[in-house]
């Protein structure tokens, strides 16, 4: 039986509500405050801060003038943790998403309040449904199984009975409403598995024989199980199994590299809705077939401020409400949200396609990052790493660079790094081996990339010859008081550019 129509009249008024936000802005994020705020009051955050009466947003920025770093918020969001109630929200908060790239710590953990699986991330998920029924009438996703692929709740913490701490997909599945389950797969103990060589198999049986109308998750995690599963079946396309596969939803990095190696194993027809899904909220949608930029949902839980990228490094940055950006320029986003973070900065910049509605991109991250295979490495990372190896192995770097290599119909992808030594490993396979191991240790999700090598290939490492990044630094005008290497990229700039050097 196909369950759409019914859907199509049920989501419906979420795709109205958003249009009712053009020229309401302020009105609209003003009202989201309020009730956040609400619930500010009430904490022993608010108390030590002396927000406790703050009730408008000129009260608010005033009484906080800074943004609130995960640094500061880490030692509140473990004593949450550890069970204690009303300490950055209201209650009890037993969920928590684990993420990487922090600089005092493996992982970082925010907190998933029973408002923000409410207010926020299901709501914004049953608003991306609203979207798609609305641009597609001729969609029939509910005539068969949604095919989700989330994570596990592995972590390194002692945790007391009854909390949670795991990636952010396992916590929305683990806590799912028992209806969306009829029209999903895999089951939850599938779905939740935390061995890789033990699930993707698991979650391979599961899917090969359904009827899967759409799926939903990280591009490079996807493409590894449809290609196991297109190899099982002996087939060319994910099609020839699932013939009624119409929708890919799909968000955590960017889809770009990806496009020409799922048109490989998919049928023309197949259709592709970006979200903005993170473990701070579900903050904007793709409303529009042939407008790549995002509809920043406005009465999700999430209040957005703004800081102009050639600010974001300041001490004391101009902090701007939504209605207050313009068409065009880049901004880093601070959010106020209903998981109990207070002007906090999610680390994404984002640029502004459209000020009314407000619509987004997200065109990096303030820091310099890799992030194209969902493992957020940080520079903080590896640092450590490099320092860590290069005691053991008693070398010395002088300078270094490293950018993901995509994955292509044969193999998966890898980080290459391109390494100008001062003092060289005796072997640079060892080195190499060494640096792997390393990052694992000081970043969770590079490790859950890496596990059993399902994911991640093991990082690649090309010696640099002496001075190879001094004459790549003269080539663009950089050589010196203003010279700079990019450290981690998420493209192939600038490595590509500093290995024709390495080969003069």
């Amino acid at each position: 039986m196909d369950f759409t129509p019914f859907a199509r009249a049920l989501f419906g008024r979420r795709v109205n509500a958003s249009r009712s936000w053009t020229g309401h802005t302020r009105e609209v994020q003003l009202s989201e405050l309020e009730r956040l705020l609400s619930s500010l009051r009430k904490t022993k955050w608010a108390a030590g801060k002396g927000l406790s009466e703050v009730r408008t947003y000129d009260e608010y920025r005033t009484a906080l003038p800074a943004t609130v770093p995960y640094s500061e918020l880490r030692p509140w969001i473990m004593r949450m943790i550890e069970g204690e109630k009303d300490v950055l929200w209201p209650g009890t908060t037993r969920n928590f998403a684990q993420s990487s790239g922090t600089s005092d710590g493996k992982s970082k953990y925010i907190p998933v309040t029973r408002e923000s699986f409410a207010r926020s991330h299901y709501k914004g998920g049953a608003d991306v449904v609203a979207h798609y029924l609305s641009l597609y009438p001729d969609s029939r996703i509910f005539s068969g199984k949604s095919f989700i692929l989330g994570g596990s709740f592995a972590n390194e913490l002692n945790l007391r009975a009854g909390v949670k701490v795991g990636d952010l997909s396992a916590n929305l599945i683990d806590n799912i409403n028992p209806v969306a389950n009829l029209f999903r797969i895999p089951s939850k103990q599938v779905a939740l598995l935390e061995d890789w060589s033990v699930k993707l198999p698991a979650l391979v049986k599961a899917a090969a024989a359904k009827n899967i109308t759409n799926i939903s998750g990280v591009p490079s995690w996807f493409l590894t199980v449809l290609k196991q599963i297109i190899a099982q079946e002996g087939v060319s396309s994910i099609h020839d199994v699932w013939p009624n596969l119409e929708v890919f939803f799909h968000g955590g990095i960017s889809m770009g590299p990806y496009h020409e190696q799922y048109s490989h194993i998919t049928s023309p027809k197949m259709r592709y809705l970006e979200c903005y899904n993170a473990s701070e909220g579900f903050f904007a949608l793709q409303n529009a077939i042939d407008d790549p930029s995002l509809l920043l949902l406005l009465d999700c839980g999430t209040f957005f401020e703004f800081i102009h990228v050639d600010d974001a490094e300041s001490d004391r940055p101009e902090i701007i409400p939504s209605w207050e950006v313009e068409e065009g320029e880049n901004y880093a986003m601070v959010i106020s949200s209903c998981n109990g973070l207070w002007r906090y900065p999610i680390g994404d910049t984002v640029r502004i396609e459209s000020a009314n509605p407000l619509k987004i991109t997200i065109s990096g991250r303030t820091k310099s990052y890799i992030n194209a295979f969902g493992e957020e490495l940080m520079v903080q990372n590896a640092e450590a790493a490099l320092t860590k190896v290069c005691r053991e192995l008693d070398c010395d770097i002088a300078n270094y660079t490293a950018a993901p290599v995509y994955a292509s119909d044969h193999s998966r992808g890898r980080h290459e790094w391109l390494i100008e030594f001062n003092r060289e490993p005796v072997s640079m396979n060892e080195f190499a081996s060494k640096l792997d191991i390393a990052l694992q240790h000081e970043n969770s999700d590079y490790e859950a990339k890496r596990s059993h090598g399902i994911f991640l290939d093991p990082l690649t490492v090309v010696k640099g010859r002496p001075g190879v990044f001094e004459a790549w630094l003269a080539s663009t005008g950089k050589l010196g008081g203003q010279r700079k290497v990019p450290r981690l990229s998420n493209s192939r700039h600038p490595i590509d550019e500093i290995l024709k050097f390495n080969n003069i």
